[in-house]
């Protein structure tokens, strides 16, 4: 009999004792979380002593909640003693993180030195604007860095607001850069951060910028009609910005007047956002309100400082500008236009490699002329052809190729397996998923893929997540791979034979609710979101009492969570949805994501093509998730066998309004 190497057996014995060890000691991880959850600290200290002392598995969780709970009034050699018993782990990053926050809090400038650099993740926006602070403080030039940290502050915190009242009283941002920041916040609708970034220019500008801001039509009217230049004429926009976001019709009106008196560059960007705040609406005018804005762009102008976000929008409004087929169809000059505005790594995504290649198909001068433009959309589709995600596919048929399965890779040998069984990270986030602690335990496993090296370690990471049907990180671990793809672990399918059963028992695709469950729960039967939906098919608690009604099911409280009551009450939802939506799997996966009265007034308008359609969902969630359901779809429909796998046939033909037949079921929740 051959011997088995004896790190083998070292990593087999360990993976063994952790789980022995693992199933003793749960309660007392679930007492000190409790403890943390009901803020008893002196309970959670004994707790932190009891799993210090038995070495307990997860005793690295437990003492981080208690370090946590008592954050403010640590010192660094408490820290310093933290990352000495927990080194090279989650919890020690994280809790840099915490501390790192604290140190910018308490302006402990020589401490946050000394820590930052070891912050892994680095994953924190204030913590960075607290750095950029330090540097600057230690006399470097770090203005442009910060200028797009500041920019970039999703909401309002100390460090970016600190770095940033620090930086411009030393006179590092300029007059126009605090003005960026202000529009930046106006464009996000956030008017608060917007009067607190403008209180950092010329005293009385603030309080301008407040009354323009309260009430911009009354602003607008009340200036003279003259040129405007320098901080009027900013301001003015700011006004014109946020007339924008309450009625983009009331802005552009204004815009007719108000054209002239702006610097060029003003009025484009006034024009871009009402065509912005127009094509979030899905209104009719918001291409033209784009072409509006370009008109005044000129060649020397060096392109223009429109967002990523107006940009793209400025895309999505062109396809959706008219009829297909029609004069007014398709902008395909204002899509290339806005594309070739956006900044590199934009014009990189594959939506916007997809959609350039099909307005340069569209443009490209008929004969001889237009081949090198021809030339240069198939480079472009034939970059993305083939990449598992939707444009990938799209690519794909549009190249008149089959979308195909990628070869199986050899499964991973016993020595890849146990290597990765034996990595503590991995055990601590499986066992503290298992325990309920699933945030904690996500966070752990996917700070700890960190550190796997290759697609082999990733496969093993995910046939060990697989084999404990925790299905989330088994997908998740999978999808990483580069160059090694199992669909098996990416598109895994429990509870196979109920879902067959009920699908073919109620009329739906099983790849299609496969490719939805996949989506919605990663088939983590007690899944429930911050909303409160639940289980496999993530239903609310109302439309689930509705199906139910509508089905004739008792349902009792509780059973919303079993998983065949579920998969059930969830797939019936699903086929009365596709029903009201004449049967269209994007419709209906943007009403079950988004509620069916939302994609009823998004299909109002011009007949687009479907993708084109998909592209303009209003809601970013909602489009993402759209796509990702009907690519899946595509794969759990080619490893069932039970359809062609084309997503071009599960996207259907053009969208428009709702054909003439029976009423919209108006109570379908």
């Amino acid at each position: 009999m051959r011997r088995a190497p004896k790190f083998l057996l070292a990593t087999l014995l360990a993976t063994c004792l952790f789980g022995a060890f693992a199933q003793a000691g749960d309660d007392l991880v679930l007492q000190a979380n409790e403890a943390l959850r009901q803020k008893d600290l002196a309970r959670l200290g004994l707790f932190r002593e009891q799993a210090l002392a038995q070495k307990h598995p997860l005793a690295s969780w437990v003492d981080y909640w208690d370090i946590g709970a008592r954050l403010t009034n640590m010192q660094q050699r408490d820290l310093d003693a933290f990352y000495a018993r927990w080194p090279g782990t989650y919890v020690e990053d994280r809790l840099r993180n915490d501390w790192l926050l604290e140190l910018g809090k308490r302006r402990d400038w020589d401490n946050f030195r000394l820590d930052y650099p070891r912050f892994r993740m680095d994953d924190d926006r204030e913590v960075r604007c607290y750095w950029l602070l330090t540097q600057h403080l230690g006399g470097q030039d770090v203005s442009a860095s910060a200028l797009q940290a500041w920019r970039a502050q999703q909401r309002d915190d100390d460090g970016c607001q600190l770095m940033a009242q620090t930086l411009a009283r030393a006179g590092k941002f300029s007059a126009d850069d605090i003005w960026l920041a202000v529009r930046d916040a106006i464009e996000a609708n956030r008017p608060r951060a917007a009067m607190t970034d403008a209180d950092l220019l010329p005293a009385g500008t603030a309080k301008r910028l407040r009354g323009a801001l309260d009430n911009p039509a009354r602003y607008l009217a009340r200036q003279a009609a003259s040129p405007v230049r320098g901080e009027a004429a900013q301001v003015a926009l700011m006004a014109l910005m946020r007339l924008a976001v309450s009625d983009p019709d009331v802005a552009a009106a204004q815009l007719g007047s108000w054209e002239p008196r702006l610097p060029r560059a003003m009025a484009a960007h006034a024009w871009a956002y009402a065509g912005y705040r127009a094509a979030l609406r899905l209104q009719p005018n918001a291409a033209g309100l784009y072409e509006s804005a370009w008109r005044l762009v000129t060649a020397d102008d060096g392109g223009v400082d429109w967002s990523d976000d107006m940009l793209a929008w400025g895309v999505r409004a062109a396809l959706r500008a008219g009829a297909l087929g029609a004069e007014s169809g398709p902008r395909w000059s204002l899509v290339l236009r806005q594309i070739d505005a956006m900044a590199p790594a934009d014009q990189a995504d594959p939506s916007w490699i997809y959609w350039k290649a099909r307005a340069l198909q569209a443009t490209a001068p008929s004969g001889d002329a237009g081949e090198p433009v021809r030339a240069q959309a198939q480079t472009l589709l034939q970059s993305i052809a083939g990449q598992m995600h939707f444009y990938g596919k799209l690519a794909l048929e549009d190249l008149g190729k089959p979308i195909t399965l990628p070869a199986t890779p050899a499964p991973p040998t016993p020595e890849e397996r146990l290597t990765v069984r034996a990595v503590p990270g991995l055990q601590r986030g499986l066992q503290l998923i298992e325990l309920g602690l699933r945030s904690e335990g996500v966070r752990e496993w996917n700070f700890t893929l960190r550190d796997l090296k290759g697609d082999r370690a990733l496969l093993a990471a995910a046939q060990m997540a697989c084999e404990r049907e925790v299905w989330d990180r088994c997908i998740n671990t999978s999808d990483r791979t580069v160059d090694q793809v199992d669909l098996a672990q990416r598109f895994p399918m429990p509870f196979k034979d109920a879902v067959l059963a009920q699908s073919k028992e109620i009329g739906l695709d099983p790849a299609y609710v496969f490719g939805l469950i996949r989506q919605e729960s990663r088939f983590i039967t007690d899944a429930r979101s911050h909303v409160g939906a639940s289980g496999l098919m993530q239903l609310m608690p109302a439309t689930a009492r509705w199906t139910a009604r509508k089905i004739g099911l008792d349902l009792k409280a509780g059973m919303v969570n079993d998983r065949d009551v579920n998969l059930r009450l969830g797939t019936s939802y699903l086929k009365l949805i596709l029903d009201d939506f004449e049967g269209r799997m994007a419709l209906g996966a943007a009403a079950y994501n988004a509620g069916p009265n939302r994609p009823r007034r998004w299909r109002d308008g011009p007949l687009i093509e479907a993708a084109a359609w998909v592209e303009n969902i209003p809601f970013n969630e909602t489009r993402d998730y759209v796509k990702k359901v009907l690519s899946n779809a595509v794969y759990y429909g080619a490893l069932i066998g039970n359809s062609t796998p084309s997503l071009k046939q599960r996207l259907g033909g053009p969208v428009g309004p709702r054909p003439a037949g029976p009423a919209v079921d108006k109570d379908l929740p």
